[in-house]
Protein backbone atom coordinates (compact mmCIF):
# COMPACT_ATOMS: atom_id res chain seq x y z
CA UNK A 1 0.00 0.00 0.00
CA UNK A 2 2.83 2.40 0.85
CA UNK A 3 4.42 1.66 -2.53
CA UNK A 4 1.25 2.69 -4.34
CA UNK A 5 1.01 5.87 -2.24
CA UNK A 6 4.62 6.80 -3.04
CA UNK A 7 3.97 6.15 -6.73
CA UNK A 8 0.75 8.22 -6.87
CA UNK A 9 2.33 10.95 -4.79
CA UNK A 10 5.24 11.23 -7.24
CA UNK A 11 2.87 11.34 -10.24
CA UNK A 12 0.28 13.83 -9.00
CA UNK A 13 0.89 15.42 -5.60
CA UNK A 14 4.65 15.99 -5.77
CA UNK A 15 4.89 16.29 -9.54
CA UNK A 16 8.50 17.11 -10.33
CA UNK A 17 7.68 19.74 -12.94
CA UNK A 18 4.52 21.37 -11.64
CA UNK A 19 5.10 21.12 -7.88
CA UNK A 20 8.83 20.76 -7.26
CA UNK A 21 9.76 22.82 -10.36
CA UNK A 22 12.50 20.43 -11.46
CA UNK A 23 13.06 19.67 -15.13
CA UNK A 24 11.69 22.97 -16.42
CA UNK A 25 14.21 23.29 -19.28
CA UNK A 26 12.98 20.27 -21.28
CA UNK A 27 9.41 20.98 -20.14
CA UNK A 28 9.47 24.37 -21.87
CA UNK A 29 11.85 23.46 -24.69
CA UNK A 30 10.48 20.16 -26.00
CA UNK A 31 6.78 20.78 -25.52
CA UNK A 32 5.89 22.47 -28.79
CA UNK A 33 4.87 19.21 -30.48
CA UNK A 34 3.17 16.18 -28.99
CA UNK A 35 5.55 13.63 -30.61
CA UNK A 36 8.69 15.22 -29.19
CA UNK A 37 7.09 15.67 -25.77
CA UNK A 38 6.08 12.03 -25.66
CA UNK A 39 9.52 10.93 -26.88
CA UNK A 40 11.23 13.01 -24.21
CA UNK A 41 8.86 11.60 -21.59
CA UNK A 42 9.64 8.02 -22.55
CA UNK A 43 13.38 8.74 -22.53
CA UNK A 44 13.09 10.36 -19.08
CA UNK A 45 11.10 7.36 -17.75
CA UNK A 46 13.83 5.00 -18.90
CA UNK A 47 16.70 7.15 -17.60
CA UNK A 48 15.05 7.92 -14.24
CA UNK A 49 14.17 4.30 -13.52
CA UNK A 50 17.57 2.97 -14.49
CA UNK A 51 19.43 5.83 -12.79
CA UNK A 52 17.57 5.27 -9.53
CA UNK A 53 18.39 1.57 -9.51
CA UNK A 54 22.06 2.06 -10.39
CA UNK A 55 22.59 5.00 -8.02
CA UNK A 56 20.98 3.04 -5.17
CA UNK A 57 23.37 0.16 -5.76
CA UNK A 58 26.42 2.40 -6.13
CA UNK A 59 25.56 4.47 -3.06
CA UNK A 60 24.69 1.59 -0.73
CA UNK A 61 27.25 -0.97 -1.90
CA UNK A 62 30.22 1.18 -2.90
CA UNK A 63 30.09 4.69 -1.44
CA UNK A 64 28.72 3.87 2.03
CA UNK A 65 30.99 0.86 2.75
CA UNK A 66 34.05 2.85 1.62
CA UNK A 67 32.90 5.86 3.68
CA UNK A 68 32.74 8.01 0.53
CA UNK A 69 29.15 9.22 1.03
CA UNK A 70 30.17 12.81 0.30
CA UNK A 71 30.94 11.85 -3.32
CA UNK A 72 27.32 10.92 -4.07
CA UNK A 73 26.68 14.00 -6.27
CA UNK A 74 29.64 13.31 -8.54
CA UNK A 75 28.87 9.60 -8.73
CA UNK A 76 25.18 10.22 -9.50
CA UNK A 77 25.99 12.74 -12.24
CA UNK A 78 28.44 10.31 -13.88
CA UNK A 79 25.88 7.50 -13.76
CA UNK A 80 23.15 9.70 -15.26
CA UNK A 81 25.48 10.96 -18.00
CA UNK A 82 26.41 7.39 -18.92
CA UNK A 83 22.77 6.31 -19.09
CA UNK A 84 21.82 9.30 -21.24
CA UNK A 85 24.62 8.40 -23.66
CA UNK A 86 23.14 4.90 -23.93
CA UNK A 87 19.67 6.32 -24.63
CA UNK A 88 21.12 8.71 -27.19
CA UNK A 89 22.95 5.92 -29.04
CA UNK A 90 19.81 3.75 -28.95
CA UNK A 91 17.58 6.50 -30.37
CA UNK A 92 20.13 7.44 -33.02
CA UNK A 93 20.22 3.83 -34.20
CA UNK A 94 16.56 2.80 -33.90
CA UNK A 95 14.56 6.07 -34.14
CA UNK A 96 16.52 8.69 -36.10
CA UNK A 97 13.46 10.91 -36.55
CA UNK A 98 12.85 11.12 -32.80
CA UNK A 99 16.58 11.62 -32.27
CA UNK A 100 16.51 14.59 -34.69
CA UNK A 101 13.30 15.99 -33.18
CA UNK A 102 14.69 15.95 -29.63
CA UNK A 103 17.87 17.62 -30.86
CA UNK A 104 19.87 19.33 -28.13
CA UNK A 105 17.34 18.41 -25.46
CA UNK A 106 18.31 14.74 -25.45
CA UNK A 107 21.83 15.39 -24.10
CA UNK A 108 20.23 17.88 -21.72
CA UNK A 109 18.64 14.96 -19.85
CA UNK A 110 22.12 14.62 -18.38
CA UNK A 111 21.74 18.00 -16.72
CA UNK A 112 17.99 17.62 -16.14
CA UNK A 113 17.71 18.39 -12.47
CA UNK A 114 14.63 16.15 -12.20
CA UNK A 115 16.74 13.06 -12.91
CA UNK A 116 19.39 14.04 -10.37
CA UNK A 117 16.67 15.24 -7.99
CA UNK A 118 14.87 11.90 -7.89
CA UNK A 119 18.09 10.03 -7.11
CA UNK A 120 19.00 12.45 -4.32
CA UNK A 121 15.46 12.36 -2.88
CA UNK A 122 15.58 8.55 -2.92
CA UNK A 123 18.90 8.60 -1.09
CA UNK A 124 17.81 11.19 1.49
CA UNK A 125 14.50 9.40 2.10
CA UNK A 126 16.45 6.15 2.58
CA UNK A 127 14.17 4.24 0.21
CA UNK A 128 15.09 0.64 -0.54
CA UNK A 129 15.81 -0.47 -4.10
CA UNK A 130 12.21 -1.31 -5.01
CA UNK A 131 10.74 1.86 -3.51
CA UNK A 132 13.50 3.93 -5.18
CA UNK A 133 12.60 2.56 -8.60
CA UNK A 134 8.86 2.91 -7.95
CA UNK A 135 9.35 6.52 -6.85
CA UNK A 136 11.52 7.24 -9.89
CA UNK A 137 9.03 5.69 -12.31
CA UNK A 138 6.21 7.66 -10.65
CA UNK A 139 8.21 10.87 -10.90
CA UNK A 140 9.04 10.16 -14.55
CA UNK A 141 5.42 9.34 -15.39
CA UNK A 142 4.42 12.58 -13.66
CA UNK A 143 7.02 14.42 -15.78
CA UNK A 144 5.66 12.73 -18.91
CA UNK A 145 2.07 13.51 -17.96
CA UNK A 146 2.93 17.16 -17.40
CA UNK A 147 4.93 17.59 -20.61
CA UNK A 148 2.36 15.76 -22.77
CA UNK A 149 -0.55 17.76 -21.34
CA UNK A 150 1.45 20.93 -21.80
CA UNK A 151 2.33 20.03 -25.39
CA UNK A 152 -1.31 19.32 -26.24
CA UNK A 153 -2.35 22.67 -24.78
CA UNK A 154 0.44 24.49 -26.65
CA UNK A 155 -0.60 22.85 -29.93
CA UNK A 156 -4.17 24.06 -29.42
CA UNK A 157 -3.02 27.55 -28.42
CA UNK A 158 -0.87 27.79 -31.58
CA UNK A 159 -4.01 27.38 -33.71
CA UNK A 160 -5.86 30.22 -31.99
CA UNK A 161 -5.47 33.98 -32.20
CA UNK A 162 -3.31 35.27 -29.35
CA UNK A 163 -2.76 38.98 -28.61
CA UNK A 164 0.66 40.10 -29.85
CA UNK A 165 1.94 40.83 -26.33
CA UNK A 166 1.28 37.23 -25.25
CA UNK A 167 2.54 35.35 -28.32
CA UNK A 168 5.41 32.92 -27.87
CA UNK A 169 7.06 32.53 -24.50
CA UNK A 170 4.65 34.68 -22.41
CA UNK A 171 1.60 32.51 -23.22
CA UNK A 172 3.72 29.40 -22.63
CA UNK A 173 4.64 30.59 -19.13
CA UNK A 174 1.05 31.57 -18.35
CA UNK A 175 -0.12 28.13 -19.45
CA UNK A 176 2.53 26.40 -17.33
CA UNK A 177 1.58 28.47 -14.29
CA UNK A 178 -2.11 27.63 -14.72
CA UNK A 179 -1.23 23.93 -15.00
CA UNK A 180 0.83 24.21 -11.82
CA UNK A 181 -2.11 25.80 -10.01
CA UNK A 182 -4.37 23.02 -11.29
CA UNK A 183 -1.98 20.36 -9.97
CA UNK A 184 -2.00 22.06 -6.57
CA UNK A 185 -5.52 20.70 -6.31
CA UNK A 186 -3.95 17.27 -5.71
CA UNK A 187 -2.02 18.49 -2.63
CA UNK A 188 -3.41 17.00 0.53
CA UNK A 189 -4.80 14.07 -1.44
CA UNK A 190 -1.96 11.76 -0.41
CA UNK A 191 0.24 12.17 2.66
CA UNK A 192 3.44 10.12 2.57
Amino acid sequence: MQTLLIFMSAVLVNNFVLNRFLGICPFLGVSKKMETALGMGVAVIFVMALASAVTYLVYNFILVPLDLNYLYNIAFILIIASLVQLVEMFLKKFSPSLYQALGIFLPLITTNCAVLGVTVINMESQYNLVISVVHAVGAAIGFTLAIVLYASIRERIAKNPIPAAFQGFPIALITASLMSIAFLGFSGLIKV
